[in-house]
């Protein structure tokens, strides 16, 4: 065995708790600057991992699917690999390859394009604009519920083509499910509950249950009277079994919601502690497409992915035995000093900002990136029109997840 893979490092990165002090940034620049892949034990039983936490190796890894598989053993720390039931059960298209990936994926392709999203920017700019006037009216508020969570919910409401009057239960229903290990969004705890029962589940979650009975009565309303939306075009295609099309829709309703959200949370945050860069965009509006990228990496929202190797190989010269589990650390990568200059202050001119919020490249990139960079685009114009700064009132309650990196509550005014 490699001398490293005998270093069993600190555990903080991979505990609940801290994550829902803290980012652990500290512990992510130690290993950045001392061991880049290193070794974990884990404590659950599970066979241990080597954390990828420098940018250019998550880059390289993710790229390589022919060494480094999502399928094998999918894309979380729990190891389906000789559970091939619930692998089965529980895959979605971030636990394919290609091809398969590539099927799955091209069915809505066309619908995340850059130029298809465009089309939907002066809707979203309108729905930006009267939430950040209402917002403003209201003082002093919880910026999460008030702004960051509303939009994107509206806006894959109308993508989706799911009733307005459906959206609250849904996501509802979607936040238990993806914040498993959060007792405020779900009564079964992820790590300190028995879960064995809903282990055929997506993150072993009963509240996926709801989402998927949802998803089939939708598709049979859309398939006798269709529309002009993702659901009905699901719905239509017969390139989808039921499972996939189950699991599909659920990876829309979390992924299509998680980034944009803790993007705007986040971002918030970040021009409370950096009141200069809003001023800064205000003076200067040209910044927009910079300051958004920079809010993206900022936010980091995707914590890390796992990979599987499929071969004996290496990284950074520590050699990989066939099967090891490869995390890759994303919000580690985007605070790279090798690659992102001062990457603990804010700056909205960065450029280049070659930050992997949405994937390091690869097939899996995300494929929702231009309606996250649209959302976040508008909120930054309209946010930047209309208020002078941003008051932070508390410092905010981070969600208990090292999966997802969120915030539930924001008390802030917005000054104008």
């Amino acid at each position: 065995m490699n001398d490293l893979k005998r270093e069993t490092h600190g555990l903080k990165i991979l505990e609940n708790d801290i994550w829902a002090e803290r980012i652990p940034h500290q512990e992510f620049k130690e290993l950045r600057e001392n061991y880049p892949v290193a070794w974990f034990d884990e404590p659950d039983g599970n066979a241990g991992f080597w954390a990828i936490t420098r940018h250019s190796d998550l880059v390289a890894v993710h790229r390589d699917f022919h060494t480094f598989s999502s399928e094998i053993g999918g894309t979380e720390l729990e190891e389906l690999e000789h559970d091939v039931e619930a692998r089965e059960a529980r895959r979605t298209m971030l636990e394919t390859d290609p091809p398969e990936h590539t099927r799955i994926r091209r069915i809505t392709s066309r619908e995340f394009t850059r130029r298809a999203i465009s089309k939907w920017e002066v809707q979203a700019r309108s729905l930006m604009s009267q939430i950040i006037e209402e917002a403003i009216k209201n003082k002093r508020i919880d910026f999460v519920d008030s702004v960051s969570r509303d939009l994107p919910i509206k806006m894959l409401t109308k993508l989706l083509g799911i009733p307005e009057e459906d959206s609250e239960k849904l996501f509802h229903w979607a936040d238990a499910t993806v914040y498993h290990a959060d007792p405020d969004f779900t009564d079964l705890v992820y790590d300190r509950d028995d879960t064995d029962p809903y282990r055929l589940l997506p993150f072993r979650s009963p509240y996926s249950l709801k989402v998927f009975e949802y998803a089939r009565k939708l598709a049979e309303s859309k398939e006798k009277n269709p529309e002009v939306d993702i659901v009905s075009m699901l719905a239509a295609s017969d390139e989808l079994t039921e499972q996939e099309f189950l699991t599909f829709f659920l990876l829309l309703v979390i992924a299509g919601n998680e980034t944009t959200r803790h993007g705007l949370s986040h971002g918030a945050l970040a021009l409370a502690k950096f009141p200069e860069e809003l001023d800064r965009l205000k003076a200067n509006p040209s910044l927009i497409d910079t300051a958004t990228e920079e809010i993206l990496r900022w936010s980091s929202p995707q914590a890390h992915f796992r990979r599987t190797a499929l071969f004996d190989t290496e990284i950074e010269g520590v050699n990989i035995s066939k099967g090891d589990k490869i995390v890759t650390w994303y919000i580690s990568a985007n605070y790279d000093e090798k690659v992102f200059e001062n990457p603990f202050s804010l700056d909205f001119a960065r450029n280049p900002n070659p930050h992997v919020t949405f994937g390091g490249g690869g097939p899996h990139i995300c494929l929702g990136a231009w309606l996250a960079r649209l959302e976040i685009k508008v909120f930054l114009e309209e946010l930047s029109s209309k208020i002078t700064c941003i008051k932070l009132e508390e410092e905010p309650t981070r969600i208990r997840s090292n999966f997802i990196n969120g915030i539930k509550s924001l008390p802030v005014t917005l000054v104008v």
